[in-house]
Formats: C-alpha cells, structure tokens, sequence
C-alpha cells in the first residue's frame, strides 16, 4: 500500500511560533471540551493545537484565571491549510521584493549621489572598482572592459540622464516596496500587481539569455516563472479555476470550527 505524503505547514508555523493551545489558564473542563482538552488520570491535561493537531501534556494551573474554556466565538483560530500555505508563500515572494526595494533603493541613492559629486567622486570610483575587479579576476583597467568600462561611460554620461537613470530606479524600488507590503498582508490587489510586474521582467530576462547565459540569470529566470506559475494558477488570478470565488471557497473549507472538526 502505497502513502501520500503531504507537506505540513502547519508543523512550520508551530515550530516558529509555539503551538496554539487554550483552556491552559481554566479551572475545570466540560464534557463539551473533549475535542480541544482532555483530561485524564495521571493528573496531566491533553491540550490539541488549533493549528497542527497536535496533542500536548500540560498540568492544570496552579492558579487558574477562568473557570471554564471560552465560547467559541471567542476563541481566534490559527491559518491552517491552505490559507497558510499560501500565507508562507506569499511571505517568501514579499522577503524577495524587500530586496529588490532596498537593493534598488540604494542604486537609486547612489546614482543621485554620484550625479551631484561625479567630478569629487572619480578618482576614488575608479581606483576601488578597479581593485575589486582585477581581485575577483576581471581585467585590470579600461582597455580590458568590464565594470570599470562601463563606469567610464557613467561619467561621460550627461546629468540629465544620470537624474532620469535615478527616477527610474527610485520608482522601481517603490513598486517592489508596495508588492512586498501588499504580499506580506496577503492582499488580493498585490498578487495581482505583482504578477503584472514579474511578467512584464520577463521580457527582457529572456533576451538577457539571447547573449551571455550565466548562472545568475538562468536562477533568477527561473524563479519570476516559479512566482508568476504559482499567482496564476494557485491563486486562480484573473478567472483561471475558478477565479476569486473558487478561492474564496477552498479557504473556506480549510478555516473555521468546521476545518478544525474534520481534522483526526
């Protein structure tokens, strides 16, 4: 007989943040507590996590603060299922474009920075870049090309276009602080901003690949198709599967007393 695994997130999100349990601070329990704690003989209580079912031994307080468990519609229940998983995902996408945001952020800075002092700045460019590179085995001064070229360039650059060059950037930044903000709150409006945004990188990420094929660009591809798989098909953007409703269906199935109930 063959099992099926499945991965359980709600373990994760226990492990992270300690399991949810209630009725530890109670007096005494009702028959009706039975399928969140249980009391048996060897003076110890069976607390069940709200999030990952688990059963946990604790002993009755020694000074209790209620007298019974709370009603139900007092009790907040944890994500679990997919909601969760989704949660996690979405999270991880977010952690992504917060790097995005302050990496671009900063090349934004930078490019000000530069445009402002680019006749103070120069000679110190040129000789630390060059250092770095001729380190890290890249050719040693403008005739080998490489980034200390392409610096060469920077400056001969006009101030105008060293402004719209740092806009630019500076509102990309702000695009991909509002996705990971949206993402990370779970927001519906964001799973679609960031679809848009990570599709439209696409293009010219996969003529990058029409040149020079490197590692970096070959990871960073494949993940923007990861995240634009996963928004279009698990979270059933613009109708596919469903749509919004269909989501709004499964996340009902997986949340409430009802999910919790179904569970072993």
């Amino acid at each position: 007989m063959r099992v099926k695994t499945r991965f359980h997130y709600e373990l994760i999100a226990c492990g992270l943040r300690g399991h949810q349990l209630v009725g530890t601070d109670v007096a005494t329990l009702r028959p009706g507590d039975e399928p969140l704690v249980r009391e048996h003989g060897d003076g110890l209580r069976w607390h069940r996590c709200l999030r990952c079912d688990s059963w946990v031994p604790l002993r009755p307080p020694e000074a209790p603060t209620r007298e019974h468990l709370p009603e139900r519609s007092e009790i907040q229940l944890p994500l679990r299922g997919r909601p969760l998983r989704d949660r996690f995902v979405l999270r991880l996408i977010a952690l992504d474009r917060l790097v995005h945001f302050l990496v671009l952020g900063a090349l934004a800075a930078l490019v000000f920075l530069f445009a402002a002092k680019r006749a103070e700045f120069s000679p110190t460019f040129y000789r630390v870049l060059d250092d770095v590179q001729g380190t890290l085995g890249g050719p040693n001064g403008l005739r080998g090309g490489g980034l200390v070229r392409e610096l060469g360039r920077a400056f001969a650059a006009k101030s105008a276009t060293l402004h719209l060059l740092g806009l630019a950037l500076a509102g990309y930044a702000l695009l991909e602080g509002v996705e990971a903000v949206g993402l990370w709150f779970a927001k519906r409006w964001a799973e679609y901003l960031t679809f848009l945004a990570t599709s439209l990188l696409l293009i010219p990420e996969v003529y990058e690949l029409t040149g020079r094929i490197t590692v970096a660009k070959v990871i960073t591809l494949v993940l923007n198709l990861a995240v634009v798989g996963y928004l279009l098909y698990a979270k059933r953007l613009f109708g596919l599967r469903g749509g919004g409703r269909a989501e709004a269906d499964a996340y009902a199935r997986d949340t409430g007393w009802a999910a919790l109930e179904r569970s072993p």
